[in-house]
């Protein structure tokens, strides 16, 4: 799932354009980003508030067991990082 600052109009027409199939949650308030302190503060387009990138596994308890956080709003996990932390849960 993603979670995103966008309103839930936005992120419905970006999951739309893009063909994304999982859940994005949309949190304009920025209470589940902020609490993970994910947000960069007026780093948008326009001095607007965007969360910043971040992947997060989580085990059937709820808890999470891999991080991958970055500075760059560019860059993310790949794919192939993201099974290889997987399979070593």
């Amino acid at each position: 799932m993603a979670i995103s600052v966008d309103s839930p109009g936005e992120s419905q027409d970006l999951c739309r354009k893009a063909g994304y199939s999982y859940t994005f949650l949309s949190d304009p308030n920025a209470d589940v980003i902020r609490r993970y302190d994910l947000l960069h503060k007026g780093a948008g387009v326009n001095g607007h508030d965007i969360a910043r990138p971040a992947e997060f596994l989580l085990d059937s308890s709820g808890t999470i067991r891999w991080i991958n956080l970055t500075g760059d709003l560019r860059v993310r996990a790949r794919p192939d990082e993201m099974l290889q932390a997987a399979k070593s849960l």
